[in-house]
């Protein structure tokens, strides 16, 4: 955008934003910001550099140091769930994902965005946004090109869409991938981090040239870190022998870099290494090991240039200083060992099977590459290229959610606790640029905080159906330093594992059947101290409050068959 365009459309957007907002922001009087929402996928809570990690995140980086970087900020411990969370404000089970993509009959449990939830994009549009999207979806259970399409992106609010509408794939050629509502293949060298990351630059020039007084909401779903691994020579190459000291070296060097930020307590002891997992010392295929997880920190890497290339185009458009941008984790670092437990499988010298230009790929694991060859698993297959298709596994998992104990799947802290960092020239002081905000968040503030710094009102019903009020409360206050209006714990429920925050309390089971578990977050953060013992009435408290949440939120009845009070 052209100095005059910046000009006309501020001034334009001015007394517009302060009829609408009503307020004026620490930084000073603002107008509607444009909002881009970024989310990693399986990526854990050290990862990026301003976490704590060693991979190289200088755009990240950046926006933390400019933004202000949430220290308990919390997703729903899985993929989808999350992405009904966040795009709903609800918590996943009142948007009918309470697990996958199955029906399993249930309300909570439809697998498919219902219509008793309003979007995001939905929502934003009530006001003159335009709405945008580039990546993973993964809100339907309805993926094929010939099927119903009624909760697909363009179907649920986003004016344009790139990306996949299942949960995974290869980098290289993944199952879904559609343009608005056409399912396209790839195309030559393709690789869908850089894809998803282009789409979205692309989408902020062509709304500036075609509309530059109008503002816009941006989503950018990634699927990187999220198996498999794969990832460009290239970038592979930079993280060459940097993990060949293993992942217990790894996890205490990072534990000391985050306790020198300031951004974990010293008193916080490191979790002890997983019981699954071996020291380093005794791993077996160590070369195989480091080559996963140079993969690993590669396909963050490239994440990172794509969001550079998305943060360049919103400066060259004129619209970087009011842009509230969010960069967040759908969940912890990933123990699922996908492809490594099978035995090795040579490549063969010459191409079996080669794919048609104009065919889609419809598996999640492709049994072939585009160009032929046999898509392998198996230990001591070397990770990175398309025909390979394996996780990078638990002991490298507990290294990305260092300090804190468990994975994606869990509610203890490894599985839920994410990055935020947000970024907002024109909302939030210069005082606080690098600073941390330490109270507690979650997803379902995200669409609060739309909903507030946009000033557009949120409706009590879409197409003629009554939808719930969100459940969060708005970030906004929160990246000036102010406290939260929350009256209300957070929840969470997956897969029988539960948990609630209030305060510096913390209530968390394991598994359907599993005793609660009570923790104070200020002394114990990384959950080592079990307190239920000592504070048996503060047990019985939390746990009746998340009864009855489980009750309003259509987490109970359940679909878990381990025995539990309301067990149909």
């Amino acid at each position: 955008m052209n100095s005059m365009w910046t000009l006309v459309s501020r001034a334009t957007l001015l007394g517009v934003g302060v009829f609408l907002l009503g307020e004026v922001a620490a930084a000073g009087a603002v107008t509607r910001p444009n909002i881009v929402i970024m989310m990693a996928d399986d990526m854990g809570y050290s990862d990026i550099g301003s976490y704590g990690g060693e991979i190289d995140t200088p755009n990240l980086n950046q926006l933390a140091a400019e933004g202000v970087r949430f220290t308990q900020f919390y997703n729903t411990a899985r993929c989808c769930p999350t992405r009904a969370s966040l795009i709903t404000g609800l918590y996943p089970h009142q948007a009918g994902i309470g697990h996958m993509m199955e029906d399993r009959g249930l309300e909570g449990y439809r697998g498919n965005l219902n219509r008793n939830c309003v979007t995001i994009p939905e929502v934003l549009k009530l006001g003159g946004y335009a709405t945008y999207m580039s990546g993973k979806w993964h809100v339907t259970r309805h993926i094929g090109p010939d099927g119903p399409k009624f909760n697909w992106p363009r179907q649920r609010g986003f004016d344009r869409f790139f990306g996949t509408i299942h949960g995974a794939g290869s980098f290289y050629d993944p199952n879904s991938l559609t343009l608005d509502n056409t399912q396209i293949p790839p195309g030559n060298d393709f690789y869908y981090t850089d894809a998803i990351s282009d789409h979205a630059a692309g989408y902020i020039r062509e709304h500036s040239a075609r509309s530059p007084e109008q503002p816009f909401f941006l989503y950018v779903a990634f699927t990187s870190p999220h198996w498999p691994m794969h990832a460009k020579p290239a970038e592979i190459a930079k993280y060459k022998g940097r993990y060949d000291s293993g992942w217990d070296a790894l996890r205490a060097e990072r534990h000391r870099r985050m306790i020198e930020m300031g951004l974990v307590n010293p008193k916080w002891a490191l979790s002890p290494r997983d019981r699954k997992s071996p020291a380093w010392e005794n791993a077996e295929l160590k070369d195989w090991e480091t080559r996963l997880m140079e993969v690993y920190a590669a396909m963050i890497d490239t994440m990172d240039q794509g969001i550079g290339r998305i943060v360049q185009s919103l400066k060259d458009t004129g619209q970087f200083e009011n842009t509230l941008i969010l960069f967040l984790a759908d969940n912890g670092g990933c123990a699922e060992g996908m492809g490594r437990g099978k035995e090795f499988t040579p490549r063969p010298d010459d191409p079996v099977q080669p794919m048609r230009p104009d065919e889609l790929q419809k598996e999640m694991i492709p049994k072939f590459t585009r160009d032929g060859y046999p898509v392998r698993q198996g230990k001591g297959v070397m990770a990175g290229p398309p025909d390979t298709y394996i996780g990078y596994g638990l002991s490298w998992a507990n290294a990305s959610n260092t300090p804190f104990r468990e994975y994606k799947h869990w509610v203890h802290e490894g599985g839920i606790s994410s990055p935020l960092i947000a970024h907002w020239p024109e909302g939030v002081k210069r005082s606080r640029q690098g600073q941390f905000e330490a109270q507690p968040a979650h997803l379902i503030d995200l669409m609060a905080t739309c909903v507030d710094v946009s000033g557009v009102e949120y409706p009590r019903e879409n197409g003629g159906e009554r939808i719930h009020p969100y459940e969060g409360v708005s970030l906004r206050s929160a990246f000036n330093g102010d406290p939260l209006k929350r009256t209300e714990p957070i929840f969470w429920e997956h897969e029988g594992n539960r948990a609630l925050r209030e305060g510096k309390w913390k209530l968390v089971a394991k598994g359907p059947a599993g005793s609660w578990e009570l923790y104070d977050l200020e002394a114990d953060r990384t959950e080592l101290n079990d307190l239920t013992g000592q504070f048996p009435d503060q047990v019985r408290s939390l746990a009746e409050k998340w009864e009855t949440w489980a009750r309003r939120a259509n987490v109970l009845p359940w679909i878990w068959n381990p025995p539990y009070r309301d067990n149909p």
